[in-house]
């Protein structure tokens, strides 16, 4: 019966073939009743001998619909029982539905096309006015624009990349007066302390010497071990990469320079995001100035009293944002260190995907560090559904640790924005400031 199917051919329709096809391709044929003149039947229309098959055309909608229509519209062959009238007028309908619906995606796909388009160019179009705006309205008069509404307005809206580097810059500035010969000195003492190290084994007698020795392997050990665990996916700090020897020498040479503070893990990411924006000794001098704020020397010194202080701040800040989230987290145990502290260390470039934590940079530099404690709430505002529905401290603590790397932007800001940084008529700067001070007298 399969073979009848497939190969049969009536005897004026022309010789039999493997596949069933004739030798020349015709149109469905009209429902009525199977005659001896009927061509025969077809599964699917065959393409003309002329036009070769080819893998790489894709199948259209007119393509589905000619098979469509040998399905349905055929008649049966002489050895199978003829279509009764409903069944000819069921086949019928079934294709001009399927007809209906081919030709009604197409429009949509069409439409969505043109859409997608637009959006796209008017995306471009307002991407060319900003760059236009920075360089030659912003920059140019930098000290009495960068305050201005129309400056901050765009400012929240996202840097363009091509002009994020120079803006950064600016906006972090160089109160340290570190210039990029400062710079080539430091990175010139850190590799004499390499041959310094790899030395150290044959001055046993001097312990003076051996400590600072041992000190400095473990320093450079780290930071060896964290260049390259610093945006592994992106594959141009790891070893052989194109950054790998700039981030390596811009955290050797802050070892350096600040062997006060030394290398703590989370500043290869801060180094890395600058780099990615800027030259090696802009990225640098940005980098020690970034450092030298009150929060992040705090963080990197460990400052336990000063820390315990944002945290009670921050969860301040959550419960007069959000106070059912607040108490859940407090519930299971989730304590701000257990991610705050991270966030804080890297500007949010660990945890988020890279074109997000880029974007809380941009106002961060902006605003100051009040807004990495708002852009922490309106993270967790963000995902306050998947917090509430976590009942252990240990995947609630790693979903924080590393947020979805399908976050949408526009939304995480949209959810920044509504975030309030005062409570009980205090500012952020009086509610942080009344933590410190309760803090030192509960110490004294």
């Amino acid at each position: 019966m399969l073979r009848n199917l497939f190969s049969w051919r009536h005897k004026d329709g022309g010789s039999n073939t493997s596949d069933g096809a004739s030798s020349t391709s015709s149109s469905p044929i009209p429902s009525s009743p199977v005659s001896s003149t009927s061509p025969g039947w077809r599964i699917f229309s065959r393409p003309s001998p002329r036009t070769p098959r080819s893998p790489d055309i894709k199948i259209r909608n007119s393509e589905v619909e000619a098979g469509s229509a040998g399905l349905i519209m055929e008649n049966r062959p002489n050895n199978l029982p003829a279509k009764t009238a409903y069944e000819q007028l069921k086949h019928k309908q079934e294709y001009q539905q399927m007809v209906s619906a081919a030709k009604k995606k197409e429009l949509r796909e069409a439409k969505e096309r043109k859409k997608a388009q637009a959006n796209l160019q008017r995306q471009e179009e307002q991407l060319a006015s900003a760059v236009a705006m920075w360089n030659n309205e912003f920059l140019p008069k930098w000290e009495t624009m960068h305050t201005h509404k129309k400056c901050r307005e765009l400012w929240w809206q996202g840097l363009p990349s091509c002009v994020r580097g120079r803006v950064w810059k600016m906006a972090i500035g160089n109160e340290l007066n570190v210039t990029p010969q400062l710079y080539g000195i430091m990175v010139q003492r850190s590799v004499e302390k390499l041959v310094t190290l790899s030395e150290c084994g044959s001055v046993a007698s001097q312990d003076d010497v051996i400590s600072d020795c041992g000190d400095l392997e473990g320093t450079l050990d780290l930071i060896h071990l964290d260049v390259s665990r610093t945006f592994p996916h992106l594959c141009i700090f790891q070893k052989g990469g194109p950054y790998h020897d700039p981030l390596h020498h811009i955290l050797g040479a802050y070892a350096c320079y600040r062997p006060d503070v030394g290398y703590v893990q989370g500043m290869s990411f801060l180094a890395a995001t600058l780099l990615l924006n800027m030259d090696e000794a802009d990225s640098f001098i940005a980098f020690s100035n970034l450092l030298n704020r009150p929060a992040h020397m705090a963080f990197f010194r460990v400052d336990q009293p000063v820390m315990c202080a944002y945290y009670q701040a921050f969860e301040e800040l959550l419960v007069a944002n959000l106070p059912s989230l607040g108490d859940h987290l407090k519930n299971i145990g989730v304590t701000p260190d257990l991610y705050i502290l991270d966030w804080l260390l890297t500007v949010f470039s660990r945890p988020l995907p890279l074109d997000a934590a880029v974007r809380i940079w941009d106002v961060y530099l902006r605003d100051g560090e009040e807004f990495l404690l708002r852009a922490a709430i309106g993270i967790l505002k963000m995902y306050e559904p998947v917090l509430m529905n976590q009942e252990c401290t240990a995947t609630a603590a790693q979903f924080l640790t590393r947020l979805p790397e399908d976050l949408c932007v526009d939304a995480l800001f949209k959810a920044i924005a509504s975030v309030r940084t005062s409570a009980q008529k205090r500012t952020f700067t009086h509610i942080l400031q009344a933590h410190m001070d309760a803090i030192g007298s509960n110490a004294v």
